[in-house]
Protein backbone atom coordinates (compact mmCIF):
# COMPACT_ATOMS: atom_id res chain seq x y z
CA UNK A 1 0.00 0.00 0.00
CA UNK A 2 1.40 3.35 -0.77
CA UNK A 3 2.49 5.90 2.01
CA UNK A 4 1.21 8.97 1.49
CA UNK A 5 3.20 11.50 0.80
CA UNK A 6 4.87 13.19 3.81
CA UNK A 7 2.99 17.25 3.78
CA UNK A 8 5.82 20.35 3.00
CA UNK A 9 5.85 22.92 5.81
CA UNK A 10 3.78 25.39 4.92
CA UNK A 11 5.83 28.83 5.61
CA UNK A 12 2.30 30.53 6.68
CA UNK A 13 1.25 27.66 9.06
CA UNK A 14 4.50 28.25 11.58
CA UNK A 15 4.04 31.09 13.45
CA UNK A 16 7.37 33.59 15.01
CA UNK A 17 4.82 34.37 18.38
CA UNK A 18 6.70 32.51 21.42
CA UNK A 19 3.76 31.91 23.57
CA UNK A 20 4.52 33.62 26.89
CA UNK A 21 5.28 30.57 29.78
CA UNK A 22 2.08 30.66 32.39
CA UNK A 23 5.18 31.06 35.07
CA UNK A 24 5.88 34.50 33.85
CA UNK A 25 4.50 37.44 35.74
CA UNK A 26 2.21 39.79 33.89
CA UNK A 27 0.19 41.55 37.05
CA UNK A 28 3.00 44.81 38.19
CA UNK A 29 -0.04 46.64 40.46
CA UNK A 30 1.31 45.23 43.67
CA UNK A 31 4.61 44.15 42.53
CA UNK A 32 8.00 45.80 41.76
CA UNK A 33 8.70 46.20 37.87
CA UNK A 34 11.82 46.45 35.43
CA UNK A 35 10.63 49.85 34.47
CA UNK A 36 9.98 50.78 38.30
CA UNK A 37 13.11 49.46 39.26
CA UNK A 38 14.58 51.55 36.94
CA UNK A 39 13.16 54.38 37.74
CA UNK A 40 12.64 54.22 33.87
CA UNK A 41 9.46 56.59 33.56
CA UNK A 42 11.81 59.16 34.64
CA UNK A 43 15.02 58.06 33.05
CA UNK A 44 13.21 58.25 29.69
CA UNK A 45 11.57 61.78 30.23
CA UNK A 46 14.59 63.39 30.96
CA UNK A 47 15.80 64.58 27.39
CA UNK A 48 14.39 67.61 26.78
CA UNK A 49 15.75 69.04 23.31
CA UNK A 50 15.52 73.30 23.22
CA UNK A 51 16.07 73.58 19.41
CA UNK A 52 12.63 75.39 17.70
CA UNK A 53 11.59 73.90 15.58
CA UNK A 54 13.05 70.27 17.51
CA UNK A 55 15.70 69.32 15.51
CA UNK A 56 15.87 65.28 15.09
CA UNK A 57 19.64 65.01 15.62
CA UNK A 58 19.34 67.23 19.05
CA UNK A 59 18.05 63.54 20.86
CA UNK A 60 21.27 62.03 19.77
CA UNK A 61 23.26 64.74 21.19
CA UNK A 62 21.93 64.70 24.31
CA UNK A 63 21.45 60.95 25.27
CA UNK A 64 25.16 60.65 24.20
CA UNK A 65 26.31 62.98 26.82
CA UNK A 66 23.72 61.26 29.67
CA UNK A 67 24.99 58.29 28.94
CA UNK A 68 28.33 59.25 29.08
CA UNK A 69 27.64 60.85 32.83
CA UNK A 70 25.99 57.73 33.66
CA UNK A 71 28.90 55.78 33.14
CA UNK A 72 31.22 58.29 35.13
CA UNK A 73 29.19 58.25 37.74
CA UNK A 74 29.85 54.26 37.73
CA UNK A 75 33.68 54.77 37.01
CA UNK A 76 34.00 57.24 40.12
CA UNK A 77 31.70 54.61 42.36
CA UNK A 78 34.60 52.01 41.42
CA UNK A 79 37.74 54.02 41.90
CA UNK A 80 36.41 55.24 45.22
CA UNK A 81 36.01 51.79 46.07
CA UNK A 82 39.23 50.79 44.79
CA UNK A 83 40.98 53.95 46.83
CA UNK A 84 39.58 52.38 49.97
CA UNK A 85 40.44 48.28 49.23
CA UNK A 86 44.16 49.49 48.38
CA UNK A 87 43.68 51.71 52.14
CA UNK A 88 42.93 48.13 53.12
CA UNK A 89 45.23 46.45 50.98
CA UNK A 90 42.60 44.19 49.62
CA UNK A 91 44.23 44.14 46.34
CA UNK A 92 42.74 41.80 44.55
CA UNK A 93 39.41 43.01 44.83
CA UNK A 94 41.01 46.56 44.45
CA UNK A 95 42.04 45.45 40.70
CA UNK A 96 38.77 43.84 40.08
CA UNK A 97 37.13 47.44 40.61
CA UNK A 98 40.27 48.84 38.37
CA UNK A 99 39.30 45.99 35.78
CA UNK A 100 35.62 46.78 35.91
CA UNK A 101 36.78 50.89 34.89
CA UNK A 102 38.90 49.52 32.35
CA UNK A 103 35.87 48.00 30.29
CA UNK A 104 33.49 50.99 31.43
CA UNK A 105 36.33 53.11 29.27
CA UNK A 106 36.22 50.83 26.45
CA UNK A 107 32.60 51.37 26.23
CA UNK A 108 32.77 54.99 26.59
CA UNK A 109 35.78 55.48 23.79
CA UNK A 110 33.45 53.74 21.21
CA UNK A 111 30.34 55.99 22.33
CA UNK A 112 32.15 59.04 20.26
CA UNK A 113 31.35 57.02 16.75
CA UNK A 114 28.14 57.14 17.51
CA UNK A 115 28.14 60.94 18.08
CA UNK A 116 30.63 60.98 14.95
CA UNK A 117 27.13 60.06 12.61
CA UNK A 118 26.05 63.63 13.33
CA UNK A 119 27.58 65.70 10.33
CA UNK A 120 28.54 69.45 10.91
CA UNK A 121 25.37 70.80 9.22
CA UNK A 122 23.63 68.80 11.17
CA UNK A 123 24.92 70.30 14.16
CA UNK A 124 25.43 73.61 13.53
CA UNK A 125 21.59 73.60 13.26
CA UNK A 126 20.81 73.25 16.77
CA UNK A 127 24.35 74.06 18.73
CA UNK A 128 23.23 78.05 18.78
CA UNK A 129 20.22 76.50 21.45
CA UNK A 130 23.10 74.80 23.68
CA UNK A 131 23.45 78.24 25.06
CA UNK A 132 27.21 78.18 27.58
CA UNK A 133 26.55 74.32 28.25
CA UNK A 134 29.55 72.61 27.65
CA UNK A 135 31.46 69.19 28.50
CA UNK A 136 33.78 71.17 30.32
CA UNK A 137 31.57 71.45 33.07
CA UNK A 138 30.81 68.11 33.56
CA UNK A 139 31.89 67.70 37.68
CA UNK A 140 31.92 63.49 37.55
CA UNK A 141 34.50 63.58 34.73
CA UNK A 142 36.81 66.27 36.94
CA UNK A 143 36.29 64.63 39.81
CA UNK A 144 37.47 61.40 37.74
CA UNK A 145 40.49 63.58 37.01
CA UNK A 146 41.20 65.04 40.51
CA UNK A 147 40.89 61.17 42.18
CA UNK A 148 43.42 59.78 39.49
CA UNK A 149 45.88 62.95 40.29
CA UNK A 150 45.35 65.56 37.55
CA UNK A 151 43.62 68.08 40.26
CA UNK A 152 43.19 72.20 39.81
CA UNK A 153 41.91 74.43 42.64
CA UNK A 154 41.33 77.15 40.04
CA UNK A 155 38.56 74.47 38.70
CA UNK A 156 36.31 74.60 41.38
CA UNK A 157 35.38 77.98 40.06
CA UNK A 158 33.13 76.45 37.49
CA UNK A 159 31.02 74.16 39.84
CA UNK A 160 30.37 77.45 42.42
CA UNK A 161 27.25 77.74 40.90
CA UNK A 162 26.29 74.07 42.11
CA UNK A 163 27.07 73.23 46.01
CA UNK A 164 26.48 69.38 45.65
CA UNK A 165 28.94 69.31 42.94
CA UNK A 166 31.34 71.98 44.69
CA UNK A 167 31.30 69.81 47.84
CA UNK A 168 32.07 66.50 45.99
CA UNK A 169 34.79 68.13 43.76
CA UNK A 170 36.65 70.11 47.05
CA UNK A 171 36.43 66.29 48.79
CA UNK A 172 38.29 64.46 46.14
CA UNK A 173 40.74 67.82 46.04
CA UNK A 174 41.78 67.40 49.39
CA UNK A 175 41.54 63.58 49.58
CA UNK A 176 44.81 60.98 48.79
CA UNK A 177 44.34 60.36 45.03
CA UNK A 178 44.27 56.58 43.43
CA UNK A 179 48.21 56.65 42.80
CA UNK A 180 48.38 57.58 46.49
CA UNK A 181 47.10 55.19 48.10
CA UNK A 182 48.49 52.68 45.36
CA UNK A 183 52.08 53.84 46.94
CA UNK A 184 50.91 53.21 50.32
CA UNK A 185 50.49 49.87 49.26
CA UNK A 186 53.90 49.24 48.22
CA UNK A 187 55.42 51.36 50.99
CA UNK A 188 53.22 48.46 53.34
CA UNK A 189 54.91 45.91 51.75
CA UNK A 190 57.97 46.73 52.18
CA UNK A 191 59.40 48.97 48.74
CA UNK A 192 61.05 52.14 50.17
CA UNK A 193 58.51 54.59 49.10
CA UNK A 194 59.94 58.07 50.27
CA UNK A 195 58.51 59.78 53.09
CA UNK A 196 58.03 63.19 51.50
CA UNK A 197 55.87 61.37 49.02
CA UNK A 198 53.86 59.41 51.72
CA UNK A 199 53.48 62.95 53.28
CA UNK A 200 52.87 65.19 50.67
CA UNK A 201 50.15 67.80 50.38
CA UNK A 202 47.43 65.45 48.49
CA UNK A 203 45.47 68.68 47.60
CA UNK A 204 48.25 69.70 45.00
CA UNK A 205 48.53 67.97 41.36
CA UNK A 206 50.95 64.97 41.17
CA UNK A 207 54.16 65.49 40.08
CA UNK A 208 57.14 63.32 38.66
CA UNK A 209 59.25 61.54 40.70
CA UNK A 210 62.61 60.20 39.34
CA UNK A 211 63.29 58.41 42.55
CA UNK A 212 59.84 56.43 42.38
CA UNK A 213 61.81 55.16 38.84
CA UNK A 214 64.24 52.39 40.74
CA UNK A 215 61.22 51.36 42.84
CA UNK A 216 59.06 50.51 39.78
CA UNK A 217 62.24 48.54 37.77
CA UNK A 218 62.64 46.39 41.01
CA UNK A 219 58.79 45.50 40.54
CA UNK A 220 59.36 44.72 37.32
CA UNK A 221 62.72 43.02 36.72
CA UNK A 222 62.65 40.92 40.16
CA UNK A 223 61.30 37.30 40.33
CA UNK A 224 60.29 37.98 43.78
CA UNK A 225 57.80 40.60 43.14
CA UNK A 226 54.26 39.37 44.26
CA UNK A 227 52.00 38.98 41.12
CA UNK A 228 49.21 41.59 42.57
CA UNK A 229 51.59 44.14 42.72
CA UNK A 230 52.76 43.51 39.13
CA UNK A 231 49.60 43.58 37.47
CA UNK A 232 48.19 46.53 39.72
CA UNK A 233 51.10 48.56 37.86
CA UNK A 234 50.26 47.74 34.49
CA UNK A 235 46.31 48.14 35.48
CA UNK A 236 47.13 51.60 36.20
CA UNK A 237 49.23 52.03 32.85
CA UNK A 238 45.62 50.25 30.89
CA UNK A 239 43.25 52.95 32.56
CA UNK A 240 45.97 55.93 31.45
CA UNK A 241 46.16 54.74 28.18
CA UNK A 242 42.31 53.87 27.83
CA UNK A 243 41.89 57.90 29.41
CA UNK A 244 44.22 59.20 26.62
CA UNK A 245 42.13 57.00 24.10
CA UNK A 246 38.69 58.45 25.28
CA UNK A 247 40.43 62.25 25.16
CA UNK A 248 41.87 61.61 21.57
CA UNK A 249 37.98 59.45 20.58
CA UNK A 250 37.45 63.23 22.20
CA UNK A 251 39.19 65.58 19.92
CA UNK A 252 38.75 63.90 16.86
CA UNK A 253 35.25 63.53 17.30
CA UNK A 254 35.11 67.60 17.87
CA UNK A 255 37.41 68.30 15.03
CA UNK A 256 35.26 66.43 12.53
CA UNK A 257 31.81 67.96 13.74
CA UNK A 258 32.75 71.71 14.13
CA UNK A 259 36.29 72.07 13.36
CA UNK A 260 38.44 74.99 14.93
CA UNK A 261 35.30 76.91 16.68
CA UNK A 262 35.44 78.11 19.90
CA UNK A 263 33.93 75.79 22.63
CA UNK A 264 30.50 76.63 23.52
CA UNK A 265 31.86 77.01 26.83
CA UNK A 266 34.37 79.30 25.73
CA UNK A 267 37.12 77.42 25.67
CA UNK A 268 39.74 76.90 22.47
CA UNK A 269 38.12 73.93 21.30
CA UNK A 270 40.32 71.37 19.74
CA UNK A 271 43.49 73.39 20.49
CA UNK A 272 42.08 73.08 24.09
CA UNK A 273 41.70 69.45 23.65
CA UNK A 274 44.94 68.82 22.37
CA UNK A 275 46.87 69.88 25.80
CA UNK A 276 44.84 67.71 27.73
CA UNK A 277 46.45 64.82 25.57
CA UNK A 278 49.83 66.16 27.48
CA UNK A 279 48.07 65.35 30.97
CA UNK A 280 49.43 61.93 32.30
CA UNK A 281 48.54 60.41 35.97
CA UNK A 282 51.06 58.16 36.07
CA UNK A 283 54.51 59.11 34.85
CA UNK A 284 56.81 56.93 36.64
CA UNK A 285 55.37 53.87 35.22
CA UNK A 286 55.83 55.24 31.92
CA UNK A 287 59.45 56.16 32.60
CA UNK A 288 60.48 53.01 33.86
CA UNK A 289 60.10 51.05 30.31
CA UNK A 290 63.00 53.16 29.71
CA UNK A 291 64.94 51.63 32.01
CA UNK A 292 63.75 47.89 31.93
CA UNK A 293 66.65 45.67 30.83
CA UNK A 294 69.39 48.69 31.12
Amino acid sequence: MEKPAAKLPNAHSHRSVRPIEESVRTDFRHAMSYGGYLDLDRLLSSQHPLSQPEHHDELLFIIQHQTSELWLKLVLHELLEARSLFDQDQLGKALKCIARVKAIQRTMTEQWSVLGTLTPREYAQFRGFLGSSSGFQSYQYRGVEFLLGNKNRGMLRVFESDPEAHALLGRLLDEHTLYDAFLRVLARAGYEIPADILDRDTSEPWSYRSDLVPIFQKIYESDDTPWGLYEACEDLVDVEDNFQAWRFRHLRTVQRTIGFKVGTGGSSGVDFLKRALDLTFFPELYAVRTEIGN
